[in-house]
């Protein structure tokens, strides 16, 4: 009888173990694709004290030199050609007050696209990092280059996609890709927003 009661509360233990291993390995799933986005082959990353964000590196893509960005980016990458900027990944943090979730942050972010832009969608996206850090929102648009500070010829045709939202410790954070139209497919827009890892 004594066996029986052991053998029974052994079971019951190991039942119980098998479950919360189980339950554990279920978190464990949840927290690796929750943890760091992945980053395409050939393309290299932007890291900063809220987020990093992959760019295409090897489609000329370059990092630009904290000296020379300006002092609204906390970092940026260009890709210039023949002494024009045809394509630039920025990251832009603590750029707005009042700002304490990914709508307000968009908001923000969506007034500064400008005139003449023309929204093509938005939508809420989850992003790798911790929650609830990970809820973000996504703008498309097109634009028109101005033809300053050696952007493409005035009237220039471009296409852009924003990510904004609020790290987990409060700040608010915008993430862009801007480009001359039809030098950035869709896809790479996509892979752009999902390299995204939020801090």
């Amino acid at each position: 009888m004594t066996r029986r009661l052991h053998a029974g509360r052994r079971a019951t233990a190991a039942a119980l173990g098998l479950s919360l291993l189980l339950a554990l390995a279920g978190c464990g799933d949840d927290d690796d694709a929750a943890g760091k986005a992945s980053v395409p082959e050939g393309w290299s990353t932007l890291d900063t004290d809220s987020l990093s964000v992959g760019y295409p590196k090897d489609q000329g893509y370059a990092e630009q030199p904290a000296a020379e960005r300006s002092r609204s980016n906390a970092a940026v990458a260009l890709k210039v050609e023949d002494g024009i900027r045809t394509g630039m990944v920025s990251v832009q943090l603590n750029f707005a007050t009042g700002v304490s979730d990914a709508a307000e942050a968009a908001a923000a972010a969506g007034a500064g696209i400008g005139l003449g832009s023309t929204r093509k969608a938005t939508k809420d996206v989850r992003l790798a990092g911790p929650s609830p850090a990970r809820d973000a929102r996504r703008i498309d648009y097109d634009f028109t280059a101005d033809g300053k500070d050696d952007t493409p010829n005035r009237g220039t045709p471009m296409t852009g996609v924003l990510v904004a939202g609020v790290d987990s410790g409060g700040v608010p954070f915008v993430v862009r890709l801007n480009a001359v139209k039809g030098a950035v497919e869709g896809e790479d827009l996509d892979t752009f927003v999902g390299s995204i890892t939020v801090k």
